[in-house]
């Protein structure tokens, strides 16, 4: 079965910088284009940045220059490097890969990041 493990989210101050981490097991890693999608309270699920196989990536608007994504296929491992944490980023942060306007897998715990004056 499909797992995915996300970890290094914190309460952190406005400015301040946090990278979280995906750990996957129980599918092709390599294989699949991932991505990393958050949901602040009260909202929906909001997309924020995807990595392809060949190591292209994309991100949303509003945290193009401040979070980067990048993906270890050799560890399985999917990260998002972020800096430059606003208020508006609180969320809990999630790991999936994406068919269409699908998410394919089921989802992880998550985890949760908290931006505080």
């Amino acid at each position: 079965d499909v797992q995915l493990v996300e970890s290094g989210g914190e309460l952190v101050q406005v400015g301040g910088s946090l990278t979280l981490s995906c750990a996957t097991s129980g599918f092709t890693f390599n294989s699949y284009p991932m991505n990393w999608v958050r949901q602040a309270p009260g909202k929906g699920l909001e997309w924020v940045a995807r990595i392809r196989t060949g190591g292209i990536v994309n991100s949303a608007d509003f945290v193009k220059g401040r979070f980067t994504i990048s993906r270890d296929n050799a560890k399985n491992t999917l990260s998002l490097e972020m800096k430059s944490l606003q208020p508006e980023d609180t969320a809990m942060y999630y790991c999936n890969t994406q068919v269409g306007s699908k998410f394919l897998f089921a989802w992880g715990q998550g985890t949760q990041v908290t931006v505080s004056p």
